[in-house]
Order: C-alpha cells, then structure tokens, then sequence
C-alpha cells in the first residue's frame, strides 16, 4: 500500500535554517508545498530566510543552546510533521594540542546540546508518521569527529526511543557554506579546490544536494535509525 509522505502541507520546523544546507531544505520543502517554520538565533537572519522562501513560510528567532527557549518555542509552535536540526557554529580545525577547550564545548553545546533539547521538546508535539533528521559534522578532526560518534549514537538511540517516530542523520562532507567563513576569501576556495581534486566526484558539494538527502528522508517512511553519508566519496580516498 502507498503512504502518504509527500510534503504537501506537512509542517517542517528547521532549526538552523537561516543558511546553508538548513536554508536549502527549508527552500526545496517549501517548493514541495510544505509549511516550513525557520528556527535560529538572529532576527534579522530569520527574517531574511523567510522572505527568501516566502509562501507560507514563517520564522522565529530562538537561542538554541538555552534550553528554556528551546522548551517555551516547541510548547507554543504546537503540532508539526518534521523536524530537522542542522544549526552549528563556523568550523575550526585544530589539531589537539592547538584546541581551544572552551571553543570545543561551544562546538557540543551546538552541535549535541541544543540538538538533544530540540528532540526533547519537539518530539511530542510531531504527528504520526513523522520524523527527525540531523546533521552529523564531516570527520576528520578532534572536535568533529568526536560529535560525530556522538550523534551517530543518539540518532540510533533515539530511533528506538522515540518509535514509530523516524530518526535519522545526515553526514555531509566538505560543502559550500558559511560555516567556513572564519577563513578569507581565498583560503576558502583553496580548502575547496584542494579537497575536490582529492574527491572522485571532482568537487566539493552544494547545499542543495545535502538537502535532497534531508527530504528523501523525510518522504521515505522507512528507514530510521540510520546515518547517510553524502561525501562525494570522501570515504572511499
């Protein structure tokens, strides 16, 4: 028997989707006809995503590592169909004994917190047949690839928990997105060139084809627990 996942009219919540991949899923689910809710932590940049998917989009500015916020946000947002978390700070690679331990546990807040939060306050509020996706960072280095074993964890931790909702990650390599923009211009394109001349796909990726593995996720009513790595290869070199 055919389910029902296509979007049309579903309601999806994207915490972190004033840019990068959680702006290019918010923008294709929208294009899909869903009622796309944009969660992040400036008003302004709120503001902006919405006017760029326009519809019925809507937006709201929540400090995301506040768990109190995270918790009045979700009791007021009331019922919705899909959540996706992808919000986290710029990268910053260091190997371990340049670390900067304070930066590092910003990184978990982000990337492990503030997602188990959401998950938390949101998951009541997400209809039958739903689900949760997030964004597991690119391995590598000591900080990323230490949330990386964390949220692969959770996602399948939760998977049970949380059944018959979906809960699946997403793993995406080097894509172009803010999240480099602590670096100039031009070493930006040089990390670019130089880790898409090392990929058999030739290139780094875009953040509208990160978000085609959010939204296949989304519709596919199947699979859970699961992580899906979208690399161009980074794992086979």
């Amino acid at each position: 028997m055919q389910r029902g996942n296509d979007l049309q009219q579903k309601r999806v919540v994207v915490v972190g989707g004033s840019s990068g991949i959680g702006l290019a899923v918010a923008q294709q689910a929208a294009s899909q006809g869903a009622k796309v809710v944009i969660v992040s932590s400036t008003a302004e940049r709120v503001q902006k995503a919405v006017e760029c998917i326009g519809g019925e989009a809507q937006g709201q500015a929540v400090d995301v590592s506040d768990e109190g916020a995270v918790a009045t946000f979700f009791a007021k947002l009331g019922a919705f169909d899909h959540l996706v978390f992808t919000a986290g700070d710029s990268l910053h690679l260091r190997d371990l004994a340049t670390t900067d331990l304070q930066q590092a546990r910003r990184a978990f807040e982000l990337r492990y917190w503030a997602a188990l939060a959401a998950v938390k306050y949101g998951s009541p509020h997400i209809r039958k047949e739903g689900s949760i996706a997030g964004q597991r960072p690119q391995k590598g280095w000591v900080i990323a690839a230490s949330v990386c074993g964390t949220i692969e964890a959770l996602t399948r931790a939760l998977a049970v928990e949380l059944a018959p909702i979906r809960v699946n990650a997403v793993s995406p390599g080097v894509v172009r997105t803010n999240l480099w923009q602590t670096m100039s211009a031009s070493e930006r394109e040089r990390l670019y060139e130089s880790v898409g001349n090392s990929l058999p796909v030739g290139r780094v990726g875009e953040a509208s084809e990160i978000a085609q593995a959010y939204l296949f996720l989304m519709q596919e009513g199947f699979g859970t627990g699961q992580t899906v790595v979208v690399d161009g290869g980074t794992v086979l070199v």
